[in-house]
């Protein structure tokens, strides 16, 4: 069997359908996923081959530098995708999972980045920048 996951945007335009077990969550503190969210990324990912979208004219691509852009939904600004240039898989933001989402928690990067204003509270291992 299986693992199938669903989720989508807050207004519903977006809707997305995973197969296949999903990576851990990384957790991201860099100043782009901060000044996208208000607090840090939370994201697993798949491969595309295994993701089915719906109502993907309703995501706007934003290219947030050379190396990757961020898919959000045009109508309520939900943040979804992060997606980096010539892989074949997309990141895809835990919040926009429906549940049970079944995610476990990984790991911590750019937290040389981290914002000023919260602290990290659990001991999972922890990256100045990006982990190879």
């Amino acid at each position: 069997m299986q693992d199938i996951h669903e989720g989508g945007c807050l207004c519903g335009a977006v809707r997305f359908k995973t197969r296949g077990k999903l990576r851990e969550l990384i957790f991201c503190h860099c100043s782009q996923c901060r000044k996208q969210t208000g607090l840090y990324y939370a994201a697993t990912n798949v491969l595309d081959s295994d993701m089915e979208i719906e109502g993907s004219d309703a995501i706007t691509w934003y290219r947030s530098s050379g190396e990757a852009r961020r898919g959000f939904c045009r109508h309520c600004g939900s943040a979804l995708f992060w997606k980096a240039e010539g892989l074949d898989y997309t990141s895809i933001l835990a919040g926009a999972f429906d549940k049970p989402t079944e995610l476990e928690p990984g790991y911590h990067i750019f937290c040389a980045d981290q914002g000023d204003y919260y602290e990290i509270h659990d001991d999972l291992p922890r990256f100045a920048a990006a982990r190879d």
